[in-house]
């Protein structure tokens, strides 16, 4: 795929971010789940490293290599016609011109970066690590001429990092840093509640991404609260496979 057309999707991918009108990208793994997708009606996607790593036996959490990442992705892009975007977790130990350059060689418009070190025993980076190198992607994303669509994403609130009393500061100031070093879109990732929500899409600058229960929750519940992106993570393979279970149980 051509410069130009990858920052056509790109730039399609960004627009659809719309705090209180939030565009949902269905969680995909592979060809088949991104068709699924897209003939519902879907207009972008994002492909989940859990998911993704389920899909070939490998565990999360980096247990799968970039590159076997990168085959899955090729899969997927030659498969829609779509922007997508891609959860990278952590970056596997990879210079972000190395990831920027793999994904958009794959046709992936998109990235989630998150700061958990999978490769470092799981550490915690800290805000300016985490902002350098999510400004160390938006570098390379400029140098290659295409507005990769970053999410950086931080994940005190699913380790339960610190207190509580403050938790939800500090992941504002965490994602502030991320935002002012190159980000487009901040992700909170968790459950949150209502009020928690509505606090993080207020505080935080960017289109802030929140998770969903496709067989749960209600989509028209997110909008009011300030989300500009849904997501799944391993959700929604995780309900196929529930139905999945019913179904084969029929037959033992």
């Amino acid at each position: 795929m051509s410069n130009p057309d990858l920052q056509q999707r790109a730039t399609a991918l960004l627009a659809l971010h719309q705090p209180g009108n939030p565009v949902v990208l269905p969680t995909v793994w592979d060809a088949w789940s991104a068709r699924l997708a897209v003939g519902a009606g879907f207009s972008a996607l994002t492909v989940g490293s859990h998911p993704v790593a389920d899909s070939v036996g490998r565990a999360d959490n980096e247990g799968m290599t970039f590159d076997e990442l990168l085959t899955r992705v090729a899969q997927i892009t030659e498969a829609v016609d779509v922007p997508v975007s891609v959860d990278i977790e952590s970056g596997y130990a990879e210079a972000p011109a190395r990831l920027v350059e793999g994904l958009l060689s794959v046709g992936a418009v998109g990235l989630n970066i998150e700061d958990t070190v999978h490769s470092e025993g799981g550490r915690l980076r800290s805000s300016g690590e985490h902002a350098e190198l999510v400004g160390g992607l938006r570098a390379a994303a400029d140098s290659a001429g295409v507005h990769v669509v970053v999410n950086a994403r931080t994940d005190l609130f699913l380790r339960k990092d610190g207190d509580d009393a403050d938790r939800v500061d500090r992941a504002v100031a965490r994602l502030k840093e991320a935002a002012a070093a190159g980000a487009d879109v901040l992700y909170p990732v968790g459950r949150h509640d209502a009020d928690t929500q509505r606090r993080l899409t207020a505080e935080l600058p960017l289109p802030v991404n929140a998770i969903g229960l496709p067989d749960q929750d209600d989509p028209a519940s997110f909008g009011p609260l300030g989300v500009a992106r849904i997501s799944f993570g391993p959700f929604l393979q995780a309900a196929l496979a529930t139905r999945a279970t019913e179904l084969l149980e029929r037959w033992r």
